[in-house]
Formats: C-alpha cells, sequence, structure tokens
C-alpha cells in the first residue's frame, strides 16, 4: 500500500490526474448541471454532485496511472 500511496502522490501523478480531473470534470459539469450552473441555481446536492464530479476522474486517472507503472517494474 505504501508503494502505491508513493506513486499516487508523485508529481507527475498528480499533476497529470489534476489536468484530467479538469477537463473530464468540467465537460461532465457542463453536460449534467449546465442549467444550474448558468442560472446561479445550484444547490447543496448540486455543488457535492459537481464535487464528485470532478473526483471521480481524478482517481480514475490516479488508479489507472499506478496500475500501469507498477506492472512495468
Amino acid at each position: 500500500m505504501s508503494e502505491y500511496l508513493s506513486i499516487a502522490f508523485s508529481r507527475e501523478i498528480y499533476t497529470t490526474s489534476i489536468k484530467v480531473s479538469l477537463l473530464v470534470g468540467t465537460l461532465l459539469v457542463l453536460i449534467n448541471h449546465s442549467t444550474a450552473v448558468f442560472n446561479a441555481s445550484l444547490t447543496t446536492e448540486n455543488m457535492l454532485q459537481i464535487v464528485l464530479t470532478y473526483l471521480v476522474p481524478y482517481c480514475v486517472s490516479t488508479y489507472s496511472a499506478v496500475k500501469v507503472l507498477r506492472s512495468n517494474s
């Protein structure tokens, strides 16, 4: 587990995961919540969903990168 975490928190991995999360998350927020965002009618539930919309691609990107790096070593 410590090997996984050290790879996951390496600068290259987390910066790439953040970039992926920002791109994919923003597209998904626009697809799923654009009406609420543009009407400024976001609820607490919407905000939680938006946070998760960014968190999921970050986790998927991080997991995939760590899995590839561990299988190559």
